[in-house]
């Protein structure tokens, strides 16, 4: 159990420090633009995007989904994607440092909120559960995985108003069955895995949800796209793992792992500005 926090932990730090470094380098992609002008912006573009900001942030976010998929195999759902939410108060705090952000009163309540949430949910979390479902639960973990984000990009391709809303919100559900289907993948070979519906909606899934959000990041309101992103990817995957795949708290915590997981995804959906990441002041 102590080994999943600290995976969870790790996926959160790597995620949320991720954000920060690739909005520094859409900075200097912004900067190179109006330095340029429309005829070096393609060239510039290209070049900044090679840049280490990105890449560094492009391999912090590969290490934070590792780190997810072995806390998912260690941790309750519930516990590991309250903290891939709370990563947005590591971008807060590494926001400060790195780009000059500076949060307000209430935004640092919700780092404080966040961080108590994540420390009472690993003090009442109990152990994962044994289930990893059976082979219909893992069709249908692909079926859903693709069914999903073809009805995002669907919808959300029709849609005027709202469409950062729905595009996050099918991102978060989409991230919330790559949890799913992480945790049902059974034990055994690669071969084995290969041979599991589950390992390609883990692909669908994740890929399928990544698209989705850059969509409804350009699509209207940053804050609103990712605040449906973190309610759709934490609620339903946590209740699933109770339900299904028998994730537990210690006796007598259960209550107390109810308080800790809204107050993760509380203070996260109140942090979601920091999805921005300095865009606004770009802007300026």
């Amino acid at each position: 159990m102590v080994a999943g926090v600290a995976w969870a932990l790790c996926a959160a730090v790597c995620m949320g420090t991720a954000t920060v470094l690739q909005a520094l380098g859409a900075r200097r992609v912004a900067t190179a633009r109006s330095d340029e002008g429309a005829r070096g912006r393609g060239r510039t573009v290209v070049e900044v995007l090679r840049g280490w900001p990105f890449l560094a942030g492009a391999g912090l976010d590969t290490l934070g989904f590792a780190a997810q998929v072995v806390a998912l195999r260690l941790a309750p759902v519930f516990l590991v994607e309250a903290a891939v939410a709370a990563s947005l108060a590591v971008t807060a705090v590494a926001g400060t440092l790195v780009l000059g952000l500076r949060p307000r009163r209430a935004e640092w309540a919700a780092v404080a909120v966040v961080c108590l949430g994540l420390a009472t949910l690993a003090v009442s979390a109990g152990r994962a559960g044994d289930g990893d479902g059976d082979t219909p639960l893992r069709v249908a973990a692909l079926a859903a995985s693709v069914l999903v984000v073809a009805g995002g990009w669907v919808v959300g391709g029709r849609l005027r108003r709202g469409r950062a809303v729905v595009l996050g919100a099918a991102a978060g559900l989409s991230f919330g069955i790559t949890a799913i289907a992480v945790r049902l993948l059974p034990d055994t070979t690669v071969l084995g895995v290969l041979a599991q519906p589950s390992a390609y909606a883990v692909v669908v899934s994740g890929l399928g949800g990544y698209l989705l959000l850059v969509q409804a990041l350009q699509s209207g309101s940053v804050t609103a796209a990712t605040a449906a992103m973190v309610i759709c990817e934490t609620v339903w995957p946590g209740v699933f793992g109770v339900l299904w795949l028998g994730d537990s708290t210690r006796d007598g915590y259960g209550w107390l792992a109810v308080v800790g997981f809204v107050g993760c995804v509380g203070g996260g959906v109140a942090l979601a500005r920091f999805g921005e990441a300095g865009e606004s002041e770009e802007a300026e």
